[in-house]
């Protein structure tokens, strides 16, 4: 099977940005029926109004700042924190005073999906016990990458 590469981030992104946001750009990198892999960009002040979705979100923060609302309770994310969205629950979030960027991952509902959470993936395909630590190694770098000057966020 070919390497598959999906573009997002810089010229990749919706102008018009996704239904329900106001100053957010964005990009599904992946849909199927297992879930839904965006990547979404906040100006100043953007936001995602709060509304519920029937599947459990993981909303990751990958550069930048802001607020989130889960249930009426807010909290401030950064870049390096991760957010649960449960399914049916009210969420939202929006950047204040710079710019935020951040994965989202939509699960598909279904029992797999709180096991998937949970790191127990692997027990329910081997019928076995939660793995508790991976094994194996890194392979070490490859060939560096060829520089992309349209790739990235301007600096």
């Amino acid at each position: 099977m070919p390497i598959q590469i999906r573009k997002f981030g810089v010229g990749h992104r919706r102008k018009d940005g996704p239904p329900g946001t106001t100053g957010v750009t964005g990009q599904v990198i992946h849909s199927d029926r297992g879930g839904v892999i965006s990547e979404l960009a906040f100006a100043r002040n953007g936001r995602i109004d709060p509304h519920t979705n029937p599947n459990p979100t993981w909303f990751i923060v990958i550069e930048g700042g802001g607020w989130v609302v889960v249930d009426g309770e807010r909290a401030r994310v950064a870049a390096g924190e991760a957010v649960l969205w449960p399914p049916d629950v009210p969420h939202g979030a929006w950047a204040d005073h710079g710019h935020m960027r951040a994965i989202v991952v939509e699960l598909s509902g279904g029992d797999a999906a709180p096991a998937l959470i949970d790191g127990r993936g692997a027990a329910l395909s081997a019928g076995g016990s939660p793995v508790e630590r991976g094994e194996g190694s890194l392979r070490g770098p490859g060939p560096a990458p060829l520089a992309d000057p349209d790739a990235g966020e301007p600096h």
